[in-house]
């Protein structure tokens, strides 16, 4: 029996689970991404409240560079061969 607002469709269900899946990796892609450009960027001891220019910079490319890396290994993931 399908729980209280959950059809029994497994087609649906799958998509939902996928949707979680994919959801917990942006989530974690994210994490990932803030904190390696955070450690790279960004001076331990803090001086000032705010980035300066050159902390910002670096972020920037930082971000601009982990998508681009992270669409490349996707595309590359989803053109191999289907065992």
């Amino acid at each position: 029996m399908a729980a209280k607002g959950f059809s029994s469709n497994p087609e649906k269900e799958q998509m939902f689970w996928m949707a979680e899946k994919e959801m917990e990796y942006r989530v974690e892609l994210f994490n990932k991404l803030t904190q390696t450009c955070f450690d790279k960027c960004v001076e331990k001891r803090y001086k000032e409240t705010e980035l300066n220019m050159g902390e910002n910079s670096c972020i920037d490319r930082c971000v601009s560079k982990y998508w681009q890396v992270s669409n490349i290994v996707g595309q590359m993931l989803g053109n191999r061969p289907q065992m």
